[in-house]
This record gives structure tokens, C-alpha cells and sequence, in this order.
């Protein structure tokens, strides 16, 4: 595959929608970080004792049109570092396309869907993933969890292996591949959470 292809949906989806159904619930508070891309080999789940995110990045996480209506008004922030750049295919119907594809295998299943991931923003450069299950990730601790376990399934991609980055990129690193500026996480009552994808 060269570097400017159109990446199949359906299979990166396919590969992140069984992890998505593993994780549990809870409550938890946030905090504001900045999480630098970890050494090759590390996970990525985000330090839960980064420095404060920058007041502009915090102060426009305050004017999201999303909060409030998606997910709860107070959201924390965190910076993500991201190793990867976007590819040049990747543009809104590519990212449109891998959220629908995703949801699409998470309906199939015989049992109601414990998350909702779509995208928002102009150019769908905003993925939102919503729990709609009282038991999926209810506390950051646990979706940080679950995002260290979306790595892994990252890393086991055609993509990441074929461009031998299966061991430095991380979950984060593929939602910059498709270009996602940020990932909002939440259990859909008690907490929201974005990591800004720089």
C-alpha cells in the first residue's frame, strides 16, 4: 500500500470493534494534561500526571458547541503529540466513513450497542465516542484503560505493520493518520474528556 492510498474502512473498523466492547463502568474525575508520544514500545495510555493543557486549548474545550449536547458541559483536556501526520486521502468522507463502518459492526451484534463513536466538525475532524451503556468505561481511569487496549489492536493493523510503526504509534497516532484533530471520550453522564491530537 503507498502512503497517499485509500485505507479500507471496514477493516481498520474491524479491527478496533471488538476492542470497544470490552471495557466497564464506574465514576472518576479529570485533569488537564499534556501527554507527549511514549518511547516505542510503551503504552499509550495517557499520564494521568501531565502538565495543564495550554489556557487557549482548555478555553476553547470551554466554547465546544458539542458539550452540553453530546456530552457533559465540563470537559477536562489533555494535549496528545501525535508522531503521525494525517494521509493525504484522508479527508471528512473517509472519516465519516470509518465511524459509520464502525458502528455498523457494533449493531450487527446480537446485544444493544454499549457506545455510540462518530464524528463532528466541518470537516468531521472531531471523534466522539459516548457511552450508552451504564457498565461501558464509566470512569476516565477505565477509558484510559480501554484506550491503552485500543493501541494494541492498532499496532496489530496491516497499516502500522506494513510501515513498520506497530511498535512507536499508538491509537492516537491512527486517529491522526485519518485525520482527527481530537477524540472526546465520555460515559455519557458523569464525565467528558478530549484529547486534542497535535
Amino acid at each position: 500500500m503507498r502512503l497517499g492510498a485509500r485505507v479500507p474502512m471496514a477493516a481498520l473498523a474491524a479491527t478496533l470493534s471488538a476492542a470497544l466492547l470490552l471495557a466497564a463502568g464506574g465514576d472518576a474525575a479529570a485533569q488537564n494534561t499534556v501527554t507527549p508520544a511514549p518511547s516505542a514500545g510503551a503504552t499509550a495510555a495517557p499520564s494521568t500526571e501531565g502538565t495543564a493543557a495550554t489556557p487557549e486549548v482548555v478555553a476553547a474545550a470551554k466554547k465546544d458547541r458539542h458539550a452540553g449536547y453530546y456530552y457533559p458541559k465540563d470537559v477536562t483536556v489533555e494535549e496528545y503529540v501525535a508522531r503521525a501526520k494525517a494521509l493525504p486521502a484522508m479527508d471528512r468522507k473517509a472519516r465519516i466513513e470509518f465511524t459509520n463502518q464502525l458502528n455498523l459492526q457494533v449493531l450487527a451484534k446480537p446485544y444493544p450497542p454499549p457506545f455510540v463513536l462518530y464524528s463532528k466538525g466541518d470537516q468531521a475532524e472531531k471523534a466522539i465516542l459516548v457511552a450508552t451503556a451504564d457498565d461501558f468505561v464509566g470512569t476516565l481511569y477505565r477509558m484510559r484503560a480501554f484506550l491503552a487496549l485500543m493501541t494494541t489492536l492498532a499496532r496489530q493493523t496491516d497499516l502500522f505493520k506494513e510501515y513498520k510503526v506497530d511498535d512507536l504509534f499508538t491509537f492516537f497516532d491512527q486517529l491522526k493518520l485519518l485525520g482527527f484533530e481530537q477524540l472526546t471520550v465520555s460515559d455519557g453522564k458523569n464525565y467528558a474528556h478530549q484529547v486534542k491530537l497535535k
